[in-house]
């Protein structure tokens, strides 16, 4: 006893519950990882542990939000989450959400997932909450931020450039192309700061891509070979939003641009953490 919080259940540590005495506590920054995909679950257990993982690496812990809750359930466990990671899918966005007509190349869309994005994202912003999308999280961002998607990019692109990059690579794969990093941009400062021009080579697993920047946000990084944007970012200089729309998870074991990303996002929780630490302790 003696004032101490007490141990926490199964159930707290599954983020069902916020006491305030959490803040006072030395401990790892809480991420809310989404399950990738309601629909089949054999790939939501493959994709996952990667974004986890990377997140432990980062000192982050990686919490998991479930596709099958009602809304007010998920909600009580993202409130103690200090960041959010948007994962990719295997589902596309639906094109209604930014008003335009399916493409026969759009793959179905995920409602569960896109729900329990929306509610992520809607806290995060409310919150002040570090984000990081990744792939399908890079493009549910920027439509929630009411920007718009290229459906599929081969469609997109002038017959001339079609075949320069192949942005369906795959996960064997390792590099599919190269990134330049807008040399005034918040990825910039991350992966190499300082630098007059920064080019990474990343992998590409995805046929949809940010067209129309949704607000609040900016291009950070463009495909070298066709223009097609690879990173976002938030223009608030006070609020860690990140998306990008490589892989950097599957190879933060080989890459320290990769590694670089998840740091800048746990350290943003963690400042967040400690924020709000000082300002429970100012009013004791």
């Amino acid at each position: 006893m003696g004032g101490q919080p007490p141990r926490l259940s199964r159930r707290a540590q599954r983020g069902e519950s916020q006491p305030h005495w959490r803040y006072n506590l030395i401990m790892p920054p809480r991420i809310a990882v989404p399950i990738p995909h309601s629909a089949d679950p054999d790939y939501a257990e493959r994709s996952i542990p990667q974004y986890e993982q990377a997140v432990e690496l980062a000192g982050g812990e990686p919490v998991r939000i479930p596709l099958d809750r009602k809304p007010a359930e998920v909600m009580k466990i993202i409130e103690r989450c200090d960041g959010v990671l948007l994962p990719g899918s295997k589902a596309d966005v639906d094109p209604a959400k930014y008003g335009a007509t399916r493409s026969p190349h759009s793959g179905a869309a995920d409602p569960r997932r896109d729900t329990v994005d929306e509610l992520l994202l809607q806290d995060a912003y409310n919150m002040h909450k570090p984000i990081l999308g990744i792939c399908y999280g890079l493009q549910s961002l920027n439509v929630y931020r009411s920007g718009s998607l290229i459906q599929h990019i081969p469609d997109f692109l002038p017959e001339d450039l079609r075949t320069r990059v192949n942005h369906e690579a795959g996960k064997n794969v390792r590099v599919a192309h190269e990134v330049e990093v807008a040399p005034d941009s918040k990825l910039a400062g991350i992966v190499k700061q300082g630098a007059r021009q920064i080019v990474l080579a990343v992998n590409s697993s995805h046929h949809q891509s940010a067209d129309s920047v949704g607000d609040g946000l900016r291009v950070a990084a463009h495909c070298v070979d066709d223009g097609i944007i690879e990173a976002l970012e938030g223009t608030a200089s006070g609020h860690f939003v990140l998306a990008v729309q490589w892989h950097p998870e599957r190879s933060v074991d080989q890459d320290e641009p990769s590694r670089a990303i998840f740091r800048a996002l746990i350290k943003a929780a963690e400042a967040r953490h400690n924020a709000l630490k000082g300002e429970f302790e100012s009013v004791k």
